[in-house]
């Protein structure tokens, strides 16, 4: 007996925005219809999957881990659908058109993919491309792309860290960090650190740790825009990766932190079946391109 359940790409859209809407009658104008079809909608799938997707409640509906999981595929799902559709109507020679969802932390959205992105529309401008700055904290921007919320994450990759079960990606570049401290400080190195959650994750602690001359933070910021800010002011030092050292404010130096500097990978992250679309196809292309220039803000 075969255990295959049959959903139709509506039943997928319903469970896409009561999940994103938080409730039946939230969802009901995003989907052109009412409070009770959804309501409806929501128990035949339920039915069919043989599990609670919702937690009802007085204030809405939230989705159970099972919904949230559902919900995730059914974005997916959708997506690929929506490539589908496009693709096949195009010739072989028409533009690439359609949208184009990237999540990106914020040094990446500000420095890496601006010329990127420019390039891609200036080939393609067809493309519809839409950029959410995601912190790189827990999920992170792959986790976007494991949601089904974007397309292709600019991430942070781990030395020897393996893509979570599902993704697909590459290294594009690997960028140093660099000591950044008020300009003209005779003694940068005894300066308070000011510091940010996001930075030097796991694969740079090593050094970190090894470094006798770096206190804790004294000063902690939102992001390394506001570190750098908080920096130009005298509050203290940083130490930063060069895309965050990309466009540093008056008043602040960077100093090279020798061969045994620690360094950050930058690199793509998407999913089997969105790699094979011709946006996602086309975003790679450029972004390949653009990371033979590498970084150097030292």
């Amino acid at each position: 007996m075969s255990s295959a359940v049959d959903l139709a790409p509506q039943e997928l859209r319903v469970l896409v925005a009561v999940a994103e809407e938080g409730g039946f009658s939230a969802a009901a104008p995003r989907l052109g219809t009412t409070q009770s079809a959804v309501s409806h909608a929501v128990r035949g799938i339920e039915r069919k999957l043989g599990v609670v997707l919702f937690e009802r409640g007085r204030y809405g509906a939230r989705p159970t881990p099972a919904g949230e999981k559902a919900a995730a595929h059914a974005r997916r799902v959708l997506r690929m659908l929506d490539a589908l559709v496009r693709e096949a109507r195009d010739t072989p020679r028409a533009t690439v058109t359609g949208p184009l969802r990237v999540a990106a932390f914020r040094s990446a959205a500000l420095h890496l993919l601006p010329p990127v992105l420019a390039r891609l529309s200036a080939r393609h401008p067809g493309i519809e491309a839409t950029v959410t700055v995601v912190r790189e904290i827990g999920p992170g921007t792959a986790g976007e792309v494991a949601e089904g919320r974007a397309d292709l994450g600019i991430a942070t990759l781990g030395t020897g860290t393996r893509l979570a079960p599902g993704l697909v990606g590459d290294v594009l570049l690997e960028e140093p960090y660099a000591l950044v401290h008020p300009a003209g400080h005779p003694e940068p190195r005894s300066l308070p650190l000011v510091d940010w959650r996001e930075n030097c994750s796991s694969y740079t602690r090593a050094w970190w740790a090894a470094q006798d001359w770096i206190p804790a933070a004294t000063v902690r910021a939102e992001d390394d825009g506001a570190v750098l800010s908080m920096v130009g002011s005298g509050l203290g030092m940083a130490i930063m990766p060069a895309l965050s050292l990309t466009a540093v404010p008056p008043g602040t130096q960077i100093t090279d932190l020798g061969p045994g500097r620690p360094t950050r990978r930058v690199g793509y992250v998407t999913t089997p079946g969105l790699a094979a679309t011709a946006a996602v196809r086309a975003l790679v292309r450029e972004l390949r391109s653009s990371a033979t220039l590498q970084v150097s803000a030292v």
